[in-house]
């Protein structure tokens, strides 16, 4: 038996293949052939049955807010897919399985009833809201980044607080909603007009300039010990890192400087992430999926090294 295998915490059967339906704990790993099997992030386990999770990812495949090029409805079973890169792998540069510690759930998508727009920004809220119930943070895959918002907006009111918002994105977010505190926000890789008034920017040009390190402690600064919500859209990343996305700009972050500044981000108090704008349509050998799922992968070890001390 393989030196890496381990049995599940309640179980002591070990699981060869479809995990994401057959396993019973949200807790460990087990043995899965990339290029099989059912389907979830990571492989973790496919449930609503979400009591005791720390953390539970969702999609929401919704693009009709898209103001170029649809095709982000299909990010989140793109990065699921994805994901099957790393699922057998101790994450890079940590060396442990962080789901001995880490209880993750993969819980589906939002149903949406794209023939009633109007009503998907509440549905989308409503799926926030029944999720954070339990007690678990989310990781959201999106679609759009219209979707940010609404789960913003659920989470400012499960917390009963404004949220400061630590934001990759090439475009601003324009202006700033109630569920965020302005001062204590930052974007970070904007290179298409000027944001909000108040809050933070650290345009594509700074990051290049100053480098991954000296944008991570100025995020850190700036959001200090409040409660944070971590939004990646994709097209923060340039177009040679990320072309599936559906507004893409020259000029942009590379992978290497995102995953650094998102490992770094432990020290901050995240309450909520997602990452958006995937559209594998014009995604090019899958690098855009992959990256988005190296990216939340980085987002669950960030929330590892909090609960087991390593902040």
């Amino acid at each position: 038996m393989p030196e890496h295998v381990h049995s599940e915490p309640d179980c002591a059967e070990l699981l060869y293949g479809d995990g994401a339906i057959r396993r019973t704990s949200l807790y460990g790993s087990g043995v899965e052939n990339t290029f099989g099997g059912t389907l979830s992030f990571l492989r973790r386990r496919y449930t609503r049955d979400i009591e005791g999770a720390d953390v539970v990812v969702s999609g929401i495949p919704f693009d009709l807010a898209s103001p170029f090029r649809p095709g982000a409805r299909f990010g989140p079973a793109a990065i699921r897919a994805l994901s099957v890169m790393f699922s057998d792998l101790k994450p890079f540069p940590y060396g442990v399985d962080i789901f001995e510690e880490l209880a993750v759930a993969d819980y589906g998508d939002c149903w949406l009833d794209a023939h009633s727009p109007a009503n998907i920004p509440e549905a989308i809220a409503g799926h926030a809201r029944a999720i954070l119930a339990s007690g678990a943070a989310m990781l959201t895959f999106g679609g759009d980044s219209a979707i940010t918002y609404p789960l913003l907006k659920a989470h400012a009111q499960r917390l009963g607080q404004a949220l400061s918002l630590i934001r990759f994105g090439a475009h601003g977010i324009g202006p700033v909603h109630g569920p965020i505190d302005a001062e204590r926000s930052v974007e970070i890789g904007v290179r298409s007009g000027d944001g909000p008034p108040g809050i933070h920017s650290l345009d594509a040009r700074w990051v290049h300039a100053h480098g991954p390190q000296k944008t991570l402690e100025r995020i850190l600064d700036i959001v200090g010990d409040r409660a944070c919500y971590l939004s990646i859209d994709i097209g923060c990343l340039d177009p040679s890192a990320a072309p599936g996305t559906g507004r893409p700009l020259p000029g942009g972050l590379t992978s290497a400087q995102a995953l650094h500044i998102v490992r770094g981000l432990a020290p901050a108090r995240l309450v909520g992430m997602d990452i958006v704008e995937v559209s594998p349509p014009y995604d090019r050998g899958d690098i855009t999926a992959l990256v988005a799922a190296n990216l939340a992968l980085e987002m669950l070890c960030v929330l590892h090294r909090r609960k087991t001390g390593q902040a």
